[in-house]
C-alpha cells in the first residue's frame, strides 16, 4: 500500500499521471472517497499519463465516458447515481469490469454492495480481476487529501 499527500488539485492529477504511465492493459481501478474529494482530478491525471489529450470530465450523468486517444483506451465510470447491483447491471456496467484497456470507476464501493434481496454483489470481493487497484481519497482539509493506493494483486 502506498500513501500520498496531495496539497492541491494539481498534486492529485500528478499522482494520477504517474499511475497512468505505469498502468497495464486490463486494469480495473476502483476509486472511493467523499463527494469533492478529487476522484475526477485523479482520473484527469491517469488520462494524461496514458497520453490522452482529451478533456476529461465527470460522467455522473452519462455514467461512462470513453477516451481512446492514449496508449490504452480509458473507460471512466461514475456510479454515484446507481445504488444497487440491479441498477448497475441495468446500466451495463459489467462489460467494463474486465477492460480491454483501463477502466476507472468512481464510487466503486457500490460494486461490492449486496442486492436488495440479499443476492450477490456485482463483484464479490473474492473475485476481483487480476489487475485490480483500489484507491481511496480522504479529505483532510480544504486543500489537503490523503490518497491511499492499494494493489491487492501484487
Amino acid at each position: 500500500m502506498d500513501l500520498f499527500t496531495s496539497r492541491s488539485p494539481a498534486d492529485t492529477e500528478s499522482v494520477g499521471e504517474s499511475l497512468g504511465r505505469q498502468v497495464q492493459r486490463g486494469t480495473l481501478i476502483a476509486l472511493t472517497g467523499d463527494l469533492g474529494a478529487g476522484k475526477t482530478q485523479l482520473v484527469k491525471g491517469i488520462a494524461r499519463g496514458l497520453g490522452s489529450r482529451a478533456r476529461v470530465h465527470s460522467p455522473t450523468f452519462a455514467i461512462v465516458n470513453l477516451y481512446e486517444d492514449g496508449r490504452l483506451p480509458l473507460a471512466h465510470l461514475d456510479l454515484y447515481r446507481l445504488e444497487t447491483p440491479e441498477q448497475l447491471r441495468g446500466a451495463g456496467i459489467e462489460e467494463f469490469l474486465q477492460p480491454e484497456g483501463v477502466a476507472v470507476i468512481e464510487w466503486a464501493e457500490r460494486l461490492f454492495v449486496p442486492g436488495a434481496d440479499g443476492g450477490a454483489a456485482l463483484i464479490p470481493e473474492s473475485r476481483v480481476p487480476g489487475n485490480f487497484v483500489r484507491i481511496h481519497i480522504e479529505v483532510v482539509d480544504e486543500t489537503t487529501r490523503r490518497i491511499r493506493h492499494e494493489d491487492p494483486g501484487s
